[in-house]
């Protein structure tokens, strides 16, 4: 379903700013020039807190390197999640819990988090397991959100174990059922 995962994760942060507007939880950062992002709403002193907001991201990029290097096709939901936003991470409520929706910042953290995804791809393979891919951080440490490449399932997984249990059907419906959440 080309577009319902930008159109769920669009969604998802209007909810996410308005509730930051309406509940006074303003999004602060520190300030770190040497780590450049068109998230920053303003510029500030090195480590003085600054406000940011998730920023569309105009052009998209492109996952063919890591395909090529792992011989696998990334599915086309996981792709267009991360390309949706430059963005701090999220913080979201689900019905199992706190979590964290994994974002960019800028580019040297996209590719950064491709080489954790390329990561994450090769260790599932070494341990003869589906492959999975990360897009979200639970409270414990041991638990990540995935989704499943083949099925496009959203999975909760204890790492370098086989998927716990599914938790949507798909990576929009998942988005769809996301509360913000500032509590963490």
């Amino acid at each position: 379903m080309s577009g319902s995962v930008s159109v769920a994760l669009s969604q998802f942060v209007e909810k996410y700013l308005r509730k930051a507007s309406v509940s006074s939880e303003s999004l602060t950062i520190e300030y770190d020039p040497q780590w450049p992002s068109l998230c920053y709403v303003s510029k500030a002193e090195v480590g003085e807190p600054v406000i940011w907001q998730p920023v569309k991201r105009t052009f998209k990029s492109d996952f063919s390197d890591i395909e090529s290097a792992l011989n696998v096709s990334i599915h086309t939901d996981l792709i267009e999640f991360y390309n949706e936003y430059w963005s701090d991470n999220l913080n979201a409520i689900a019905s199992k819990g706190s979590l964290q929706l994994l974002q960019a910042w800028n580019e040297d953290d996209f590719v950064r988090l491709q080489q954790n995804l390329v990561g994450h791809v090769l260790m599932k393979q070494r341990l003869k397991q589906p492959i999975t891919l990360f897009f979200g951080l639970t409270d414990d440490d041991d638990f990540i959100i995935t989704l499943d490449n083949q099925s496009g399932e959203v999975m909760l997984e204890q790492v370098g174990l086989l998927p716990k249990e599914v938790l949507a059907p798909n990576l929009a419906s998942f988005l769809h059922s996301l509360e913000p959440n500032f509590a963490l």
